[in-house]
């Protein structure tokens, strides 16, 4: 596995857990962090048997306390501090970014559990994950006007789906923080728990995931979610709908299923993410930086 500096990955028993590693620096943002990130998430979409990826940070006062300004640890995380005239150089591309992209992506579900204080791109990172916990003590901010620049990490297109466009106006114009429990009342996260049960309630959801269902099912569905909600008509769901329900409806995963339940056992998914998905995935164009 490769090595890293500024995240921890373990994995055990079909959960993976991804860990932010600087406590001393509040597991602060750097460029590095992002490397390794993806990096993770690139080494769980191809072992198949990863069935849930957690996200958390180490400690107990800080999930991420956003982006490492300080030269000799970050430096410019949002882009390349070179001056640079081409917008579309791809020197100009924000780090936050490229990470929510990749989490975006991911094959697997994605379950944040924030451990502490998230601002800035410590809160933007989060919103890409499938379900997102906290622990009673966790503070959040989307700092960026008070900083003097905005929202970044894509979350202009995630933060208003998932929070509804009048709060994420309301966060991210006035940068304020807000406490955990804002958080949960207006939808950010699913629930809220003591700092020493976080974890176990994070890898609870990863462990139903892990033992009830089927990869490929879960994989399927996670794209499905997040890309076809965004279309313009429901036919285009539609379209995928029938033909991901034609083919899965004829797998391994589907005859295993019903006989699992017909026979009132816990269910054994052959299929695999990395070898049987369905012929027609991905069936969108990634568009490039530009």
């Amino acid at each position: 596995m490769t090595p890293y500096t500024q995240i921890a990955l373990d994995i055990a028993d079909g959960i993976a857990t991804l860990t932010l590693d600087r406590p001393d620096k509040m597991n602060a943002f750097t460029r590095q962090m992002m490397a390794e990130m993806i990096d993770a998430l690139d080494v769980t979409d191809a072992d198949d048997a990863v069935r849930a990826v957690i996200v958390t940070g180490r400690g107990e006062r800080a999930f991420c306390a956003g982006a490492d300004l300080t030269p000799e640890d970050g430096g410019h995380v949002f882009s390349d501090p070179e001056q640079v005239d081409d917008l579309a150089d791809e020197r100009v591309r924000d780090g936050g970014g490229r990470l929510t992209l990749r989490l975006f992506n991911s094959k697997k579900p994605l379950i944040g559990a924030c451990n502490g204080v998230a601002v800035g791109v410590g809160a933007t990172m989060q919103l890409p994950f499938d379900i997102r916990l906290a622990s009673d003590n966790a503070r959040f901010g989307f700092v960026f006007a008070r900083r003097g620049i905005v929202p970044e990490a894509a979350s202009s297109w995630f933060l208003p789906r998932l929070v509804g466009m009048q709060t994420a106006l309301e966060w991210c114009m006035t940068g304020r923080i807000f406490d955990a429990a804002e958080a949960k009342e207006r939808g950010l996260v699913r629930s809220l728990h003591p700092q020493g049960e976080l974890m176990d309630a994070a890898r609870g959801i990863a462990r139903e995931i892990a033992d009830n269902t089927s990869a490929v099912s879960v994989s399927m569905t996670r794209a499905m979610l997040w890309r076809l909600s965004a279309t313009e008509h429901p036919m285009m769901a539609h379209r995928i709908d029938s033909k991901a329900i034609y083919r899965l409806s004829r797998g391994a995963d589907a005859r295993e299923g019903i006989a699992s339940f017909l026979e009132k056992r816990p269910p054994a998914y052959p299929d695999t993410v990395s070898g049987d998905m369905p012929d027609f995935y991905p069936w969108w164009d990634e568009p490039g930086y530009r």
